[in-house]
């Protein structure tokens, strides 16, 4: 929607071209007022205008020269507005608060005449920072200086942010199919872990103090029972060890209790995984089902940024990142944290090293691995040392630092690095689901190892002050900055110079092709051991299948069906999301909508087809899938298997519903074939019993358990 309004507001443009230039110079100037910049969305203005440069419509040097005059001018009346006083800021005004004054008048003081620069492009800041300017008589020469510094930066800056995104848009619809809905996605959990993250740091203080002292009432209820202090005085050493461990005066207490159980449980929780891994087929089946469904979803053009995501968890740079890191800590007198970040390092890429060793599990075939890797899978190194080492450096900032607004930020930052290499390894199909799981487990036990030292350390000095600094502290800074640019260059580096030999995913799935006699196919149904039903993610069964179709290509496939009046779906993206969603709320047709994932023998399907009813609203219509086996018959005709549904309404606003007699759906689908002209031959035979069950979404089917053999002509 987004694409198709820009592209019918951008051509209008052309018959306003040398008014547009004036247009944002007046936005430029009128976000700098300070009494307009409050309202004049300027910034987002000049974007567009630089979008529109991108697209041929304006000249973008001329864009960026009247964006920069029209920040120079406001800027200029703000500041001569300043000198006049600051009767515009009052006390109960909404609009023109005095606590926007004293804003600009904090960030002049820490600034000094450079906030004239840094003010324009700090918000609500942008069209105060000159006023105040003009309100402390700051230089006449130095305030100009920085003006037309700053509004030729603040230009060229937002101009090519809006060119830039301009030239990439073409390509970004291009790409809607697969990327759009994979951005939307991310989009979506970036907003949720914002408002997730502002609420803890805006409420999370007072919650945690609220049961704190809910607790406290509770305990000190408890206490004052005769009962209860009856029951302590007769079993008096049961409950001295329990206070032993519970008091927060010492580490052997409530510190090490905590930490303790965490290790025991996340013990428990990868030894559970190993033993599922080994002992049943459960786990496996998701792992397959998933990394299929990864494949199916996978943009080629995505796959250079998981690749930069995922060399955060390569050996080299993180070696490297450690190196730093140490003499980081060296400097600010931290050193009791360098021999715990080495054992957690060192200790994580060992047990990491024998587990692979140990359970030889092979990685993702076929196609799905973009590349090959060498090692074993179980469990993911990436995924361990996600944990162990950034989640070290997480813990170790987080210590040293007071607010606790700093704290939450800290650890939200570093859950989205750890959750993004792990979901890279995923995405570019060198790891199952359960491998990375697994190496969060063994990251996050010897993370716990690792704070479980310093706090004992912690504890122990305590009393004692810490070790003189004999750099000063302004240099200090200085020296930690400088290698903090050290690493992010030497990752560029390291990601641009990483190049393994991926393989081709874009052909098809090859697999060995078997021949067969069309009339004993049931036989060689179980004989090879195929699936009979499909499956939900898990591996459970769904509907049986109720066709075996051969043609001799998908294009004479698809071209049948569409002869018999069915629609083959669109893929899932954020464009027919928006469609189906539109078509619901509204009760109209969408002929191609989006489908649902299915799986058999672990693959997604691979045609979506479906026909709209009488009805010409999307809540209702006829549903097939199909995928494509690696049966051939002699004459190298390919055999396709599938299921048919009728879907009588959308439910959850993902899925639709489906009627229960499945039976009717197929016979629908074989008459259709049929009026069209396309059938040379079909049978009937017996598949399964009749069945009775559910699919994924718990409706209930049942089926007298045939499968219509069809050839097409």
């Amino acid at each position: 929607m987004a694409i198709n309004l820009l592209d019918w507001i951008l051509p209008q443009l052309e018959h306003v071209t040398f008014l547009g230039y004036w247009v944002v110079l007046l936005a430029a100037l009128l976000e700098s007022l300070v009494v307009a910049g409050i309202f004049i969305p300027g910034t987002i203005i000049v974007i567009i205008v630089g979008f529109a440069a991108a697209r041929g419509y304006l000249d973008v040097g001329d864009a960026i020269w009247f964006a920069a005059i029209g920040g120079i001018l406001g800027d200029a009346i703000s500041y001569h507005l300043g000198k006049r006083g600051t009767n515009i800021f009052r006390s109960g005004s909404r609009i023109f608060k005095l606590s926007r004054l004293e804003q600009g008048k904090r960030f002049l003081k820490k600034h000094g005449s450079t906030s004239v620069f840094w003010g324009r492009f700090t918000g609500p800041i942008s069209s105060v920072s000159p006023f105040v300017a003009g309100v402390f008589n700051m230089d006449r020469k130095r305030f100009y200086f920085w003006n037309v510094i700053s509004a030729f930066a603040w230009a060229i800056v937002y101009v090519s942010l809006g060119y830039f995104f301009g030239q990439a848009w073409q390509i970004i619809a291009t790409w809607s199919t697969r990327i759009g809905i994979f951005i939307l996605s991310i989009f979506i959990l970036i907003v949720l872990l914002y408002a997730l993250r502002w609420l803890i740091v805006c409420k999370g203080k007072q919650f945690f103090d609220f049961i704190y002292s809910l607790s406290r009432s509770i305990k000190q209820a408890v206490v004052s029972n005769s009962d209860v202090h009856k029951f302590v005085i007769k079993h008096n050493r049961l409950f001295s060890f329990l206070r032993a461990r519970l008091t927060q005066e010492r580490f052997s207490g409530l510190p090490l209790t905590l930490l303790v159980i965490a290790f025991v449980y996340t013990t428990i929780l990868f030894l559970g995984l190993v033993e599922d891994l080994l002992t049943t087929d459960l786990i496996i089946a998701v792992d397959t089902r998933l990394a299929n469904l990864l494949y199916v979803f996978r943009s080629p053009e995505l796959i250079p940024a998981f690749l930069w995501i995922t060399a955060l968890g390569k050996v080299v740079p993180v070696i490297i990142f450690a190196i730093i890191a140490t003499c980081v800590l060296w400097l600010w007198s931290k050193r009791n944290y360098i021999l715990s970040l080495w054992l957690t390092l060192t200790g994580s890429l060992l047990t990491t090293f024998i587990g692979k060793l140990s359970l030889h599990r092979a990685r993702p075939e076929g196609l799905v691995p973009v590349y090959v890797e060498q090692s074993y899978s179980f469990p993911s190194g990436h995924a361990t040392v996600a944990v162990a080492f950034y989640g070290f450096l997480i813990y170790a900032v987080w210590r040293n630092t007071k607010k606790w607004k700093y704290r939450i930020n800290l650890v939200f930052a570093g859950l989205v690095i750890i959750v993004a290499i792990g979901f890279s390894r995923l995405y570019l199909g060198v790891h199952f689901l359960s491998d990375v799981l697994s190496g969060y487990l063994v990251g996050l036990l010897w993370l716990i190892i690792g704070v479980s030292i310093i706090e004992w350390q912690e504890w122990r000095v305590r009393a004692r002050k810490l070790i003189a600094q004999i750099i000063p502290s302004r240099n200090r800074a200085i020296i930690t900055f400088s290698l903090g640019i050290t690493s992010l260059l030497f990752y560029g580096w390291y990601a641009l110079s990483y190049h393994p030999q991926l393989l081709n995913t874009t052909i098809e799935q090859q697999t060995t092709a078997r021949n067969i006699e069309l009339d004993n196919i049931i036989v060689v149904f179980e004989k090879n051991k195929l699936p009979k039903f499909t499956e939900t993610l898990a591996g459970s069964p769904q509907e049986p299948l109720s066709f075996i179709i051969v043609a001799h290509s998908d294009d004479q496939l698809i071209s049948a069906f569409t002869r018999a009046g069915w629609y083959r779906a669109d893929q899932v993206s954020v464009e027919s999301l928006t469609k189906i969603t539109q078509a619901a709320l509204s009760k109209s047709s969408y002929d191609t909508a989006p489908m649902t994932p299915s799986f058999w023998n672990s693959q997604v399907h691979d045609f979506g087809l479906e026909k709209p009813t009488d009805t010409e609203t999307v809540n209702q219509r006829h549903h097939a899938r199909f995928w494509k086996t690696s049966l051939r018959t002699y004459n190298g005709e390919v055999v396709y298997v599938g299921t048919a549904s009728f879907d009588i309404s959308i439910k959850w606003l993902v899925t639709h519903k489906i009627q229960p007699d499945i039976d009717t759906e197929r016979n629908i689908l074989l008459r259709d074939l049929q009026q069209a002209d396309v059938v040379s031959g079909y049978q009937e035979q017996r598949f399964v019993s009749p069945t009775l069950g559910q699919n994924f979404s718990g409706d209930q089917f049942f089926t007298d358990g045939n499968v219509f053999i069809i050839e097409i002509k």
